[in-house]
């Protein structure tokens, strides 16, 4: 490879590594884990940057490449042991008037997403981070109308997961 295409990659890369982060979040329940998806996403994004013809948004190409790798390692997990839930490792800022509301809030939306598939979780991540549908279409590879249906499915299923 030569240096100005390891350059960019790891320019975007570190410009948009949040993308990655936050799906890992949504696909495992540890740290190791998340490493590991991580690091798993970075490779699986370098194998693939030399193809990226640039017809659509770096980010969005990038959100399309580390769902299918977090989607393949996902239903390849489901076939071997389970991961540690965070529960244990929890980060708290050390306040006496630390809110964690929001916190709490956050964790009841991970456990109700952790009960998705594959492909919901991905819907609702894109859906969170704002994404339209034409960008969710693009990014998952299903039609417009599809994501739409799909996500009216997950709010109700969602609805029922949290308020049984």
């Amino acid at each position: 490879m030569n240096k100005e295409l390891e350059h960019s990659f790891v320019e975007l890369l570190e410009k948009h590594q949040n993308i990655a982060h936050k799906i890992c979040r949504l696909y495992t329940n540890n740290y190791d884990a998340h490493n590991d998806l991580f690091q798993e996403i970075t490779i699986q994004l370098w194998k693939a940057y030399p193809k990226f013809r640039g017809d659509s948004k770096f980010s969005t190409w990038m959100y399309r490449v580390a769902l299918n790798t977090a989607i393949t390692l996902y239903r390849k997990s489901k076939r071997t042991i389970q991961t540690q839930d965070f529960e244990g490792v929890e980060f708290k800022i050390k306040a006496q008037d630390y809110d964690d509301t929001e916190e709490q809030q956050l964790k009841v939306l991970y456990q109700a997403v952790h009960q998705l598939n594959d492909i919901e979780k991905a819907l609702v991540f894109l859906y969170l981070e704002d994404k339209n549908y034409k960008e969710i279409s693009e990014t998952l590879g299903i039609s417009e109308v599809n994501a739409r249906v799909k996500m009216n499915r997950i709010k109700t299923k969602l609805k029922t997961i949290l308020n049984p």
